[in-house]
């Protein structure tokens, strides 16, 4: 049997909850998403190694994670989570490069639909998903904590969406 742990981490976006299985994680939740914890255990590698590895992304020092994931989902979303771990650090896709790079033009709104039940945002980008038209769009976490995660990462400046967005994946 997997036991599912979790761990509050703070962060700039305030108090993420890690959740993971043994040998995974498998899913980050914003502030107010939290939901009733589980076992929490320190001594779970999987939340270390998560912890460590956003602590190091909030401070700058990181900008590609290599924690094991865990995202439960169906083959198209599955599909979409590993398109927006191919986006760059400090770039930015649009729904429709998105449903282009999986052969598939007319899915725009299917690929923002699994966008949004990205269970490990963050880690697996889907903050460095924008408009057509450049535009800022939903995000779990809210707008404002996803245009904290473009200035971090330098992908939008106070003119708006930088010049790197928007390249075909």
């Amino acid at each position: 049997m997997t036991t599912t742990v979790t761990r509050l981490v703070e962060s700039p976006l305030g108090t993420l909850q890690l959740v993971a299985n043994d040998s995974a994680l498998t899913a980050i939740h914003f502030p107010g998403q939290h939901e009733a914890a589980a076992e929490e255990r320190e001594t779970n590698a999987v939340l270390a190694l998560a912890s460590a590895q956003l602590a190091e992304y909030f401070a700058g020092s990181r900008r590609a994670f290599d924690v094991p994931l865990d995202a439960r989902g169906t083959p198209f979303q599955q599909a979409v989570w590993r398109a927006l771990r191919a986006i760059p650090w400090g770039e930015l896709r649009s729904y429709r490069d998105i449903a282009c790079a999986l052969h598939n033009p007319r899915a725009v709104r299917a690929v923002g639909a699994a966008n949004g039940r990205n269970p490990l945002p963050i880690v697996v980008p889907c903050h460095r998903v924008i408009g057509a038209n450049g535009s800022l769009t939903g995000f779990a976490g809210g707008l404002a904590a996803k245009v904290l995660l473009l200035e971090l990462e330098g992908s939008l400046t106070e003119e708006g969406v930088a010049p790197t967005s928007g390249k075909s994946t």
